[in-house]
């Protein structure tokens, strides 16, 4: 009777001396990276996020990466209200993101498959994506350690100083507005030619001719 007493003695004392149970982890950073309560901890979860990833890709023009690290869940949820239309920005792990660009136009990005990296998937808007990327980056203090590590377009691979160029070109929409604006220019340099007397047709040929391309004389 005494040894038993003894024993649950030992016990209840055990018990006292415990520490306090320790929670999962479910740092937000945890989520963020597919953790925690994100979907790439289980192996369902992780071939979701793959195709998810694919489909993605399937229709993005660009894709873009920046550092992950040191972002709050909280800053990339309010970020995403900024970004422009057709743009998605995700935080892909890299095992992950080298399965998804198997047998793709952008297997060439494992070469930036190093540290933790978020993703832009850029339907068409690059440029509206970048501005928006930056200015995330000057509010938040973060433009020092947060600059666009590279990007990919066609399969080729671009730096920082690359994407940023690339940001600056037109986009389509764009750049169809230019073409049907010349074209609408036409028919007026055409009756212009017409009208031209006698020797002074060449010269207004090669002068409509020029302004349709874009050129001007002096």
């Amino acid at each position: 009777m005494k040894q038993s007493l003894f024993i649950l003695g030992l016990a209840a004392s055990a018990t006292a001396f415990s520490g306090p149970s320790i929670a999962p982890n479910t740092r937000p950073e945890t989520t963020l990276f597919g953790g925690g309560r994100g979907g790439s901890t289980t192996l369902e979860g992780k071939k979701k996020t793959v195709a998810h990833v694919r489909e993605l890709l399937d229709s993005s023009e660009m894709i873009i990466t920046v550092p992950a690290s040191g972002i709050k869940v909280s800053q990339v949820q309010n970020f995403r209200r900024s970004l422009p239309e057709g743009t998605t920005v995700k935080v892909v792990k890299n095992k992950l993101m080298s399965r998804a660009i198997e047998g793709t136009q952008y297997e060439a990005v494992g070469e930036m498959l190093r540290g933790a990296n978020m993703w832009f998937f850029i339907e068409e808007d690059i440029g509206g994506t970048v501005k928006a990327w930056n200015a995330f980056c000057k509010t938040s203090q973060l433009i020092e350690s947060h600059q666009i590590l590279g990007g990919n377009i066609e399969g080729i691979n671009y730096d920082s100083a690359g994407v940023t160029a690339i940001s600056k070109l037109p986009t389509k929409k764009e750049l169809i507005g230019q073409i049907a604006g010349a074209i609408n220019a036409v028919p007026t340099k055409v009756a212009r030619v017409i009208k031209a007397p006698g020797m002074k047709v060449a010269r207004a040929i090669k002068l409509a001719g020029d302004e349709v391309n874009g050129v001007t004389s002096d």
